[in-house]
């Protein structure tokens, strides 16, 4: 159930003052620093941001998606480093328990995870496996009340903060149908994280690589039944997908607020920017095409919440948000002109932030086939 109109807009004026007032401030330090300070994080604890999309029943808040998706794009008004705080906790670390999880799962899990006390991560991508996620070849075998993980994960995000990981492994034949999902403590034997990787972007946001040696997970840790790996894997990326795309529509929404602003004030043969067409035009061009990729996201969250399968939405919804908002960037950077080029003004830094929802959680590519896929499957 949604939450009443009054609660909900609280909870959307709290985020929005923690946006402006604490984390827009704080951009550039983070960004040098590589790091969300503590203080920040308990903040997010404490708001309740890290359950958001998990059931009240186990502690959370329990958002629907069309009220999540308006609490991303608040969030997208600052750098995404600070939605990744929670990000796995709200999207692709926990969706796989809420969905496929048992009671028993749920109720030892999902409570510390929405109070924060427990950070997910989602470890599916490998060395030679990212678009071609049903070829992993991390291993679980089976050996009586245990499976034994053997394998390494790449570019995972959150990994070096995750106390509990959502992994999938292979536990039977080549591709989809061979793929099993386990719920693995970051503290189980033969589990390590690896360094942080230095990235083009979204400095203070981690991914690391994750290898398991012989890893021994409870076979009560598996979600679903052996096979359904994939299956689960699936749909939480459709749920993430459309997450994202909400955070990328954030993001535009910001850099044209901010490349009016600049315009407006910024002076050029004795007028301001604002008045050249051929700035207008980019203005018009980027206002455009976030106004489109809302209008798009609003509407799937409301499919999604409706109860009807969102495969084909949600992959068009991140295709063409990700791809707009990297538009909208380099427009930005253009109409600052040398200051957008300049660290001190951080367009610079947000044209660098945005170009990995192009690649994550399913590139421009694989949204394509999907797309493609799922219209041809219903008929145009």
């Amino acid at each position: 159930m949604p939450l009443d109109p009054e609660t909900f807009d609280a909870l959307i004026d709290t985020v929005r003052r923690l946006v402006s007032e604490r984390l827009r401030p704080l951009e550039a330090q983070v960004a040098e620093e590589d790091e969300v300070p503590e203080a920040i994080v308990a903040e997010m604890r404490e708001m309740g941001l890290f359950g958001l999309s998990i059931p009240e029943d186990y502690g959370g808040l329990g958002l629907t998606m069309s009220e999540e998706v308006r609490v991303a794009l608040e969030f997208g008004r600052t750098t995404p480093v600070f939605r990744s705080v929670f990000g796995t906790n709200v999207g692709i670390g926990s969706q796989g328990l809420v969905m496929a999880g048992s009671e028993a799962q749920k109720r030892q899990w999902l409570p510390r995870i929405a109070s924060g006390e427990i950070v997910t991560s989602f470890a599916l991508t490998e060395p030679g496996a990212g678009s071609d996620s049903a070829s992993v070849q991390t291993r679980a075998v089976r050996d009586g009340g245990i499976y034994r993980l053997s394998g390494t994960k790449r570019f995972i995000t959150n990994a070096d903060k995750a106390s509990l990981f959502t992994v999938m492994a292979r536990t039977g034949e080549a591709g989809a149908r061979g793929v099993s999902a386990f719920l693995v403590p970051a503290n189980l034997p033969g589990v390590t994280v690896g360094k942080p990787e230095r990235k083009m972007g979204q400095q203070g946001a981690h991914v690391c690589d994750v290898n398991f040696d012989e890893a021994p997970v409870p076979a009560e840790n598996r979600l679903g039944e052996e096979g359904e790996g994939f299956r689960i894997a699936m749909r939480v990326l459709d749920r993430g997908r459309l997450h994202i795309s909400a955070v990328c529509v954030g993001i535009a929404e910001r850099l044209v607020a901010d490349a009016v602003a600049y315009a407006t004030d910024r002076r050029q043969f004795g007028q301001p920017l604002a008045d050249f067409q051929l700035v207008q035009a980019m203005i018009a061009d980027s206002k455009t095409e976030a106004m489109a990729a809302r209008a798009l996201v609003l509407e799937t969250a409301a499919l999604k919440d409706s109860g009807k399968p969102i495969t084909l939405e949600a992959a068009a919804a991140k295709y063409f948000a990700s791809e707009m908002v990297g538009r909208v960037a380099d427009r930005a950077v253009q109409i600052f002109g040398g200051a957008g080029y300049i660290a001190d003004y951080g367009i610079e830094r947000l044209y660098r932030d945005v170009r990995l929802f192009r690649i994550y959680e399913g590139t421009s590519q694989i949204q394509q086939l999907v797309i493609a896929r799922e219209t041809i499957r219903n008929g145009g």
